[in-house]
């Protein structure tokens, strides 16, 4: 064990170190667990890049598998616990993974996925209940961690940052490695672990891991465990369960995302009353833009300890703002942090005043900008100048520097913190025989932020009777018939959450759709009727 979680165990050996659903961990069985696991995969050919995948839902051994990979000189690939086998099979095949850890839940898919992959080494947990030809092709957690030397790792190893894979605009995600800014980096595991105990959690005590541990919010703070930090690891999320983790562990940090804040404020006051939240200090939170209403009520009950960290997989933090500052200037997403500087644009290129809205861009100091080691194209056509990006979004710079997001270009919908790209669910809807033509569209969502909605032209043997009279949604079986023939071939969170009957998609002269313009002329209820 890292000589921080040491002087933890020294200090505490009875008291819990990590905890799950499923029950507490003393430093003492994380040690054991931790050196085993990186000892195994350091007597594993895990080829030259050195690539393990994490394919499960939250749970302690999600935070070992990383941390002993971690510690073995590993750059393990989280993949999204919502993805179909097809869909996990490309990020193995693509990231050049040759372990894969899978959970109850993802344990046929991780399986099919990786034998589509060629990954012939699984490790599992609690996969008790599949039959027993799958079993037997999946070693256990216990029998992975019982096989190996339970010494400490080298510290001479050099620490590698995780491969992390981003929705595609195409339907296929593209890896991009954990940047600079996000990695503590370090030309071996001493340094790397003595640059993360200085992190932004530094000194907050116990960490709460809230959102799925394949983002990379909940992925940096299950980090800190192996800083001595001890960390309480939720589930799926539920807004009770958090209070009452943060009441009964006085957890003193989190990551989140603004559907938290939401779920959270829409307990009853008599629930939220019953839990102690004072033991918390810092909550970073990211994701997507949070209403102005509900960071204010946030603030009033748990105070002044949010951070909001405006970025993107690719490049980490590009803009941050503390709850004071924002009290100041709200609705801005903050100031930009080095190496970042903003600027904003018109559509020639041409570079705007303060407070003039246009397209946001940022310019990396360092020159790096966004890199997707896989796609040399992609990485071009990311960076119009070395070190120049925009994450899509549309907003203005008032003259203290703060930036305000405003809209956004791209194509991207943020629901509930997740970046979804629609072309695949259009893709997919095109060649149902009732449409014609088809159009995804983020609209606003009380709760998640925006909502993926499908906007279909049908064909002419379709009838809109099935239709709401004033809205246009479809209902009963059109809509039951579109969602479920979708739903078989794509994953969930990828799929629309309604569809809308609509006459005409504003397509232009070349077959083009702005996608702005249309997002517009819906929500003002200026399409014509099919």
């Amino acid at each position: 064990m890292p000589a921080f979680a040491k002087a933890a165990a020294a200090a505490d050996p009875s008291g819990f170190a990590l905890v799950d659903p499923s029950g507490e961990m003393t430093w003492t069985q994380v040690d054991l667990a931790l050196n085993r696991c990186a000892q195994a995969l350091l007597a594993t050919d895990l080829g030259p890049h050195r690539r393990i995948a994490v394919f499960a839902e939250n749970a302690a051994e999600v935070a070992l598998a990383h941390l002993g990979g971690l510690l073995a000189g590993c750059s393990s690939v989280p993949v999204n616990f919502h993805l179909n086998a097809a869909e996990a099979a490309y990020i193995l095949s693509d990231s050049e993974t040759e372990v894969v850890f899978v959970g109850p839940s993802t344990a046929e898919r991780g399986l099919s996925a990786a034998r589509t992959a060629g990954v012939n080494r699984i490790v599992g947990w609690g996969c008790d209940g599949l039959d027993d030809a799958l079993r037997r092709s999946i070693t256990p957690w216990e029998e992975f961690l019982a096989g190996a030397d339970d010494a400490d790792p080298p510290d001479e190893i050099t620490p590698l940052p995780n491969l992390l894979y981003t929705s595609g605009t195409t339907g296929q995600p593209k890896g991009t490695e954990l940047p600079p800014t996000m990695f503590a980096g370090g030309a071996n595991m001493s340094e790397h672990l003595a640059a993360l105990a200085t992190g932004r959690f530094a000194g907050s005590g116990t960490h709460l891991v809230v959102g799925p541990m394949y983002h990379t919010g909940p992925l940096s703070g299950m980090r800190l465990l192996a800083t001595g930090t001890p960390s309480v690891i939720l589930g799926r999320f539920d807004a009770e369960a958090t209070l009452v983790a943060i009441d009964r562990y006085r957890t003193g940090s989190a990551v989140m995302v603004p559907t938290h804040f939401v779920r959270l404020l829409a307990l009853p006051p008599d629930v939220r009353d019953r839990y102690d939240v004072g033991s918390m200090q810092t909550v970073a939170h990211t994701g997507a833009s949070c209403p102005i209403d509900v960071k204010r009520a946030m603030i009033s009950w748990w105070g002044p300890v949010f951070t909001e960290a405006y970025g993107a997989t690719e490049v980490g933090t590009v803009c941050s703002i503390t709850s004071e500052e924002w009290l100041a200037h709200p609705g801005s997403v903050g100031r930009p942090i080095g190496p970042f500087s903003a600027l904003v644009l018109d559509e020639a290129g041409n570079e705007l005043g303060a407070g003039t809205e246009g397209r946001l861009y940022f310019r990396d100091a360092t020159g790096r900008g966004m890199i997707y080691p896989n796609d040399p194209t992609k990485t071009a056509e990311s960076n119009p100048e070395p070190g120049l990006f925009t994450l899509g979004e549309i907003g203005r710079i008032d003259d203290d520097g703060y930036v305000y997001i405003t809209d956004r270009f791209s194509d991207m919908v943020v629901s509930g913190g997740a970046n979804i790209y629609p072309a695949e669910a259009e893709q997919l809807l095109a060649e149902h025989p009732m449409v014609a033509d088809v159009a995804c569209i983020g609209v606003p969502h009380p709760e998640m932020g925006e909502e993926l909605r499908a906007l279909i032209v049908p064909e002419q043997t379709t009838h809109a009777s099935g239709s709401d009279p004033d809205t246009g949604e479809l209902a009963g079986e059109l809509a039951g018939d579109l969602a479920g023939w979708l739903r078989e071939r794509l994953t969930p969170m990828k799929c629309p959450r309604s569809y809308v009957l609509v006459g005409d998609l504003l397509r232009n002269t070349m077959g083009k759709i702005n996608k702005r313009r249309l997002r517009e002329a819906y929500l003002a209820g200026e399409l014509p009727s099919p």
